[in-house]
């Protein structure tokens, strides 16, 4: 165990540069593990901080790296360097069996409390996902201890990371509904609504919630950090590019932030080389440049190549060549500018004037988009996950006219509803 690991969780202070969190995601075996454990051992040699993390449940991070790995993170030397990372695979189930029972011990409690048969209790607080959840918190735990100064997590396959992703936000508004914060607030209210005069138990469980609560805040604060992103995986197949542009349009729609495409296995071009075998690579070397073509022309963020290898890369050596040909002279961390998620324009006072907003959700051809005004919120939503997004002050005295979708976002037209305007 690296002597690092003893340090203050709380020594944070000395880091010049924020926070560095980055998310590996792809369809199932595209080889997104061994991308994000070749990009942590090329941050690590030079010269970073570097832990990598799976929350990955068919676990293969210790396969890549070469090396027996568990919940704890263990030093991990880089061959003929004196570098070293640090890795850990989560470990959902004990988390489960050492985390969740006590908060859903609570959630029992506030449910049988307040008139809940005992049997549906139980059902409603089996909350899907708590898994995923718990994985999640480990990775904002190990990140907040300020032992690395950069965070490589290698999530699961693309379907379970934007269930992974939206847990956060979606418990909270459950929290939230089931029990207000502001009914968390009150000593003994719990106590008052269910008739109890068991005053201190019913506040333990407040304060249970209430840590549950704090716990999912911090974690939709993570994610919408700036130098939290995604990084997703391909291999350059149609049918991995198109669910490739659907999970651009899901990650919008979470408000998480994409940082860059990786194109893994590309076939090496045969160059001048004659023969059915250089014919084969020919061939299946311009069908991938077609659909590489294809993603850059729908979206401008950067694209990495790496070609298809002869033998697997496992274990440090190989890892470091693969991070030198992916990143080359490049920053390996970098991370654009947060595009703005919003923007209004338009304006004026008069019940004729007219509003526009626009929300950056990039939309794939054939999306599903349904949109729906609730209250002060538009629920919009794309081939079937829903968001709720909260209208600017003058926007709710308005009413939807017309919206228009586009490759570069959704723009809604309003205009003053006659009712609500001049009060």
């Amino acid at each position: 165990m690296s002597k690092a690991l003893t340090k203050s969780a709380s020594a944070d202070t000395d880091r010049d540069e924020p926070l560095r969190i980055l998310l590996f995601t792809g369809k199932g075996g595209v080889g997104k593990t061994t991308l994000a454990a070749a990009t942590a051992a090329h941050v690590a040699v030079h010269g970073g901080k570097v832990l990598v993390v799976s929350t990955d449940p068919a676990h293969s991070l210790a396969d890549a790296l070469g090396v027996g790995l568990g919940a704890q993170p263990r030093e991990v030397r880089l061959d003929g360097s004196h570098a070293v990372l640090h890795a850990a695979e989560v470990q959902t189930r004990a988390l489960v069996d050492d985390t969740w029972q006590e908060l859903r011990q609570h959630l029992r409690t506030m449910l049988h409390g307040a008139g809940v048969d005992e049997v549906d209790a139980e059902e409603l607080t089996v909350l899907p996902g708590v898994e995923d959840l718990l994985a999640l918190t480990e990775v904002h735990r190990l990140a907040a201890s300020g032992l690395w100064d950069t965070v490589i997590v290698d999530c699961g396959p693309t379907a379970e990371t934007l269930r992974l992703l939206a847990l956060p936000e979606s418990l909270a508004g459950y929290l939230e509904r089931l029990f207000p914060a502001h009914r968390r607030a009150v000593r003994g209210l719990l106590a008052g609504i269910a008739g109890s005069e068991h005053v201190e138990r019913w506040d333990s469980v407040a304060d249970g919630l209430g840590r549950l609560a704090e716990r999912l805040a911090a974690l939709k604060d993570m994610l919408a950090e700036p130098g939290t992103s995604v990084r997703l995986v391909l291999t350059p197949e149609s049918v991995v590019a198109a669910e490739t542009r659907r999970t651009l349009t899901a990650l919008a729609l979470q408000q998480i932030q994409v940082d860059g495409l990786v194109a893994n296995r590309v076939v090496p071009h045969p160059g001048a080389a004659r023969g059915a075998a250089a014919g084969w690579l020919r061939t299946r070397r311009r069908e991938q440049e077609q659909v590489l073509d294809t993603l850059r022309a729908v979206t401008e963020l950067p694209l990495r190549v790496v070609e298809h290898r002869a033998a697997e890369p496992v274990g440090a050596e190989a890892l470091l060549a693969l991070g030198d040909e992916l990143y080359a002279a490049a920053d390996p961390l970098e991370n654009g500018p947060s595009m703005p998620t919003m923007q209004i324009s338009g304006g004026g006072k008069a019940l004729d004037s007219e509003y526009f907003l626009r929300i950056a959700l990039p939309l794939h051809p054939a999306a599903d988009l349904d949109m729906s005004r609730i209250g002060d919120e538009l629920a919009i939503t794309v081939d079937g996950r829903r968001r709720l997004v909260a209208l600017p002050a003058v926007l709710r005295r308005c009413i939807v006219t017309s919206a228009v979708a586009g490759d570069d976002g959704l723009t809604v037209r309003f205009r003053p509803d006659p009712e609500l305007w001049m009060r």
